[in-house]
């Protein structure tokens, strides 16, 4: 892959970045703390690529104070997906003063670049170029260790203090944030890795990768962060205009015309599928989407290949359909409920019970024949 091919992607993805900032905020949807940290992690990156795209193509201005004078843009990225990550996942912030200090230090790096530009231009031209040079190694070092920092704050939070997001856990298994920090650490070691080949075989190539891989990574998380957000924002709130405990789902005239025309299944064997069947509509079983056959089996002092003849038997399905058809019903009140419409309908489906999107469109169109899309429109 060639440096001019690298650039073509370069500069796509920058107007990738400013097209999200753009349609992010015009949005009829609240701008939230969480959008608006999102949108900033997608600028400051846009920006420093744009920088890093104007200078490689000579594109820069030939003033030699604006052409030395770059911009840290990308000492702002970590900050803000700290802030983001502690919005999204509505934890208190360990680090209260991360974005004041950071705010300081990117406008520090600014005064004592242009600082230096001035001193060489006016002073030491003959040292011009190396100075600059210098304080530029010292300058990314220390942003490569304040970005370690945050991120280790961050992955720290993640992984070793699920207790202080309890709360968000119960919409969002946050997967992708954990990938994401993940691969977080992968480039900070592709950082480091360029920073030591620029200055030792003075070769800048290794930069290159380590911006298309920063780009995709983080544009990633900008797309991803906003579909998530909004999926976990409307489950919040869809569970919040709920009542407090969910209407029952009514026992479907198939699952009763099956349990009455079985005569010849012994009694206890009917007063055990009831009881099954009570248990799982009453405490709204069928809403968590970790329900298994095992764990309701014991809830219900019942053997699990008894628990599982009486489903098979009694209600003509195994026991995922079962649960899943409990699931599509509620979701068909749901969907036909004018009240809903604003509620996306994977936030609705999640809601229901089903774990992810597909796994929800997959068990609505076993048993409706539609997809949710088709059922909510015909109302």
């Amino acid at each position: 892959m060639n440096i001019t091919f690298f650039n073509l992607l370069l500069i796509v993805g920058v107007i990738q970045g400013f097209v999200f900032n753009v349609v992010t905020l015009i949005n009829k949807r609240k701008i939230s703390k969480v959008i608006i940290y999102l949108n900033l992690i997608v600028l400051f990156l846009s920006l420093n690529n744009l920088q890093d795209w104007l200078v490689e193509n000579q594109h820069a201005s030939s003033v030699s104070f604006i052409k030395k004078m770059f911009l840290p843009w990308y000492m702002l990225i970590f900050p803000m997906f700290y802030m983001f990550l502690i919005n999204y996942l509505k934890v208190k912030d360990p680090l209260k003063n991360i974005l004041k200090v950071s705010l300081f230090i990117f406008c520090l790096q600014m005064f004592f670049r242009a600082s230096l530009i001035l001193y060489t231009y006016f002073f030491r031209p003959d040292l011009k170029d190396a100075l600059i040079n210098n304080y530029m190694l010292i300058e990314e070092v220390f942003n490569v260790i304040f970005g370690l920092y945050i991120l280790f704050k961050s992955v720290y939070l993640v992984f070793k203090q699920k207790q202080a997001y309890v709360y968000i856990s119960k919409f969002d298994d946050i997967k992708w944030i954990k990938i994401f920090l993940i691969l977080g650490n992968v480039i900070i070691i592709l950082w480091v890795f360029a920073i030591l080949n620029k200055n030792i075989n003075g070769n800048e190539l290794a930069y290159y990768a380590l911006r298309l891989s920063t780009s995709l990574l983080l544009y990633w998380i900008g797309y991803q962060g906003l579909y998530r957000y909004n999926i976990v924002n409307d489950r919040i709130s869809l569970r919040r205009s709920l009542s407090s405990k969910l209407e029952s789902v009514s026992v479907s005239n198939s699952t009763r015309h099956k349990i009455v025309s079985k005569n010849s299944i012994l009694e206890k064997h009917e007063q055990d599928f009831n009881i099954i069947h009570n248990y799982i509509i009453n405490n709204q079983k069928f809403l968590d989407s970790y329900l298994s056959m095992d764990n309701l089996s014991k809830e219900l002092s019942m053997s699990t290949s008894h628990f599982s003849k009486i489903i098979n038997g009694l209600s003509g399905q195994n026991f995922s359909d079962y649960i899943n058809s409990f699931r599509v019903e509620q979701a068909q009140k749901l969907l036909s409920d004018q009240k809903f419409n604003k509620y996306t309908i994977v936030a609705i489906g999640l809601e229901c019970g089903f774990n992810s999107k597909s796994t929800f469109y997959n068990a609505f169109k076993k048993f409706t024949s539609q997809t949710p899309s088709q059922f909510r429109n015909s109302f």
